[in-house]
């Protein structure tokens, strides 16, 4: 019985302090204004269920309208599942507008749409953001922006924030400045990327427009808005852009020594794209690269082969080295095939034999006619070379050389026309005799 004394303490601290907060919830929880809240609160989640299929069905109409389909369908997929919380934010905002109006007590009902706002946020972002780090970003600062909203220290955050600057002459650089100017630059960077890659789709679907001039507007654009939307941003938040001036100094520095490759690939590309030397779709050579012309970018070509490997050529290459279109002008493209036959077979009819081989191959043109001609007398044959056209260079040419010769070995073997084997005659001359001796068996 020696510990009664502490148990009679505690018992008198546990009614105590339960006294306190009993007091302090009649004080400030179970008031009228607050009853009131959570009563226009619950009153507003039933609007928003009446007047959720209506929207629900409104935002089904803009998904399924071609019109706006094109440009809001990821939009729509992200609002579908939730049609309910953004129709009880949006009731829940005109509470809060008509209760601050009134004069009437709303701290409970901004705290519901603080959480409800962070909570559509973070859902939006993680389904329409692809970028997993930005997308963590995003719930991120929507919970902390929310959590400092409902405990009353939003107000007193910025304050710190603000305060914590540094001073370079006429500029102040503070904390909360940077975190508004990323917002604002990371808002209008994902318009930009929105509106370039519609122009972009725009620009592709124009039949008057070409290739290479898709890519060269959609690539200035893509650097103009890029621009403005990081000056506009910058300038939101009320950063003084003179400051940036500093540091042109050190760009063109950089660009100097360090970024010649980088700008010379730069502008090699907006050449490119200014002459029509190649485009997309184009069948090329470069080096011992052969293949079709799969994008145009700022710094490099994308080639890919037969092999279906891509090959990343810089643009400065194809300014400087010499290269092969197969697709220039025009599409078509002639192969020659070297054929050898033996000297005692008919030339006249192997040349016949060799035109019909080419002859139901389907790649193959009529117009220009397939031709073979006598190309020369060789050491161990004679030398034909068969020509025939195609149009289709991107499809390959090894197949189709591989078709035609498999046609002429079929139809010379049919015909009794012989390919050539090396020959090779030795004359052995010597001053010495040569004793042969022969033994005869059994003797």
């Amino acid at each position: 019985m020696e510990n009664v004394p502490e148990l009679e303490a505690l018992r008198q601290v546990i009614e105590t302090n339960f006294v306190l907060i009993t007091e302090w919830l009649r004080a400030n929880a179970f008031v009228v204004g607050n009853l009131a809240q959570v009563i226009l609160v619950g009153m507003a989640f039933l609007a928003a269920r009446l007047l959720n299929p209506h929207f629900h069905r409104f935002i089904e109409s803009l998904g399924k309208n071609p019109q706006y389909a094109k440009y809001f369908s990821r939009v729509v997929q992200a609002l579908l599942p939730l049609t309910l919380p953004v129709m009880w934010l949006i009731v829940q905002w005109l509470s809060v507008m008509i209760a601050s109006r009134a004069g009437w007590a709303h701290h409970l009902i901004e705290g519901v749409v603080s959480l409800l706002t962070a909570w559509v946020i973070i859902r939006l972002a993680t389904t329409a953001v692809s970028n997993p780090s930005l997308s963590r970003f995003i719930a991120g600062a929507a919970w902390t922006i929310a959590a400092l909203n409902i405990v009353g220290l939003l107000g007193p955050a910025t304050e710190l924030l603000n305060s914590m600057a540094i001073n370079m002459g006429e500029v102040r650089i503070s904390v909360l400045g940077i975190v508004k100017a990323m917002i604002a630059v990371s808002i209008l960077m994902w318009l930009a990327s929105f509106l370039t890659s519609q122009f972009e789709k725009r620009l592709k679907r124009m039949p008057t427009v070409t290739p290479s001039m898709s890519v060269l507007f959609g690539k200035l654009f893509r650097i103009v808005v890029y621009s403005l939307a990081f000056v506009i941003g910058l300038d939101s938040v009320g950063i003084d852009l003179t400051a940036f001036a500093v540091f042109s100094g050190a760009v063109g520095l950089g660009v100097g020594f360090g970024l010649q490759k980088v700008v010379s690939n730069l502008i090699s590309g907006m050449i490119l794209l200014i002459d029509r030397s190649v485009k997309p779709g184009d069948v090329i050579a470069v080096g011992n690269t052969y293949g079709s012309i799969n994008a145009l970018g700022a710094r490099y070509v994308s080639v890919i082969t037969r092999d279906s490997v891509e090959h990343l050529i810089p643009n400065e290459e194809l300014i400087s080295q010499r290269v092969e279109n197969w697709s220039y002008s025009n599409q078509m493209v002639r192969l020659r095939m070297p054929i050898g036959i033996d000297y005692e077979s008919d030339v006249p009819k192997a040349i016949d034999v060799a035109v019909q081989a080419v002859e139901g191959v389907e790649r193959i043109l009529n117009d220009p006619s397939p031709v073979c001609l006598l190309s020369g007398f060789g050491d161990d044959s004679v030398d034909l070379e068969l020509r025939v056209w195609i149009r289709d260079p991107q499809n390959g040419l090894a197949n189709i050389k591989s078709q035609v010769l498999l046609n002429v070995w079929e139809l010379f073997r049919e015909n009794e026309i012989h390919f050539p084997f090396p020959q090779r005659d030795l004359h052995i001359k010597s001053s010495v005799p040569i004793p042969v001796v022969v033994d005869k068996v059994g003797e």
